[in-house]
């Protein structure tokens, strides 16, 4: 009898054991003893399975082109051409070896700063300016010597004349040819092919017959006058200038050129010994004639109150072979310098907080392949 008990027991619990079903996914979380539920806690209780996480989405959601955010704010705009912005006005304008960086002078303040696209521009130095005047800084020139000595030159307007100073980081702004009468019309600094300073400086009125006003000077790095100057021992290599905007010279041929803003009309002429060349082209209407700089055959002359570049292609005598070209009409303001970097990239900058109307951006460098546009202005 005992024996038939046991074997009915044992087949209840198989019969039980074959019909319970378990879960299939998910842990199981078996509870504590709770009063009322058993000697065992009662039956075991399933966590339910965890939500699977939502997967990021391939794109951003305010994707660029590129997939990266766009840039924010008027400093950080998103014109391929601007490298830098939110500078106070550019009065110089010199690129630097690299081709990607250049240093910008402020007119006004006298601090030049390296600007580089995606960075912060650093100030570098910051030279003694009159600004009273509303042109201090007038022009910036790199060392021929340049990766080796680290030196920069700028052409200034102090309280007490206008002057090149050189500068090494570091240091005190030192003067390399001063005493330029402080009321000379415009002004520009450049370098000729052979490495000497191209210093052009316009008329004075208080001081007419001075020899430093109302001409291009032509002097080493320490300020001693260039070898084939109009007289020996002396700065001056040509005369005749009237208020310069810009000058510039070819590397390849050793011609140079000076804007000028002249009584009838402004022109664009070669410099060379003696009086000033005959214009290679000239705009009566007068619009202004700022930076120049030389390019791929282009000759790039800066024309602030029409808010435009002009290329004039060049024949391989140096004269104009057709019609001035347009380029960056009213994108940016009224321009001031120009230069190029050695990929050929034409670089310049604007004034609009001091003589335009600034936007948000203001005020600017850019850089820019010379593809040509429109033209205007007529030969000499």
């Amino acid at each position: 009898m005992k024996a038939r008990l046991l074997l009915v027991v044992a087949a209840l619990v198989l019969l039980v054991s074959g019909c319970a079903t378990f879960p299939e996914e998910g842990p199981r979380d078996w509870r504590p003893q709770a009063d009322g539920e058993g000697e065992l806690g009662g039956p075991p209780s399933i966590a339910p399975p965890e939500p699977k996480q939502q997967q990021p989405s391939e794109k951003p959601e305010k994707p660029g082109e590129d997939g990266k955010q766009q840039p924010t704010g008027p400093c950080q705009d998103p014109d391929e051409r601007i490298v830098t912005a939110c500078l106070g006005a550019v009065g110089g304008l010199v690129v630097l070896p690299d081709g990607e960086s250049a240093l910008a002078g402020e007119l006004t303040t006298g601090r030049i700063l390296r600007v580089h696209r995606d960075e912060k521009p650093v100030v570098v130095a910051t030279v003694d300016v009159d600004r009273s005047a509303g042109e201090g800084l007038l022009g910036l020139a790199l060392s021929p010597a340049y990766p080796e000595d680290r030196l920069i030159y700028a052409l200034v307007r102090t309280r007490d004349d206008v002057r090149v100073v050189r500068i090494a980081q570091g240091e005190p702004a030192k003067p390399v040819l001063a005493g330029i009468p402080k009321d000379v019309r415009g002004g520009a600094l450049g370098l000729d092919r052979n490495g000497y300073l191209l210093v052009a400086t316009g008329r004075s009125a208080a001081k007419p017959a001075d020899r430093l006003a109302g001409a291009v000077l032509r002097v080493d790095t320490l300020g001693r006058p260039a070898p084939g100057n109009t007289a020996p021992g002396s700065p001056v290599f040509t005369t005749g200038v009237t208020s310069p905007g810009g000058v510039c010279s070819d590397p390849a041929t050793g011609r140079a050129w000076v804007t000028d803003r002249q009584e009838r009309r402004d022109v664009v002429a070669p410099i060379g010994k003696g009086a000033l060349g005959s214009p290679l082209w000239t705009w009566p209407a007068r619009p202004g004639v700022a930076g120049c700089a030389l390019s791929s055959g282009y000759l790039a002359v800066v024309q602030p109150a029409l808010t435009s570049v002009l290329l004039l292609q060049l024949n391989p005598d140096g004269t104009v072979s057709e019609q001035p070209k347009s380029v960056l009409d009213k994108d940016f303001g009224r321009l001031r310098p120009a230069a190029v970097a050695q990929d050929g990239l034409l670089w310049t900058a604007s004034t609009n907080k001091r003589d335009g109307k600034p936007a948000a951006r203001d005020d600017v460098v850019v850089r820019m392949p010379l593809a040509p546009g429109g033209g205007g202005g007529d030969k000499s």
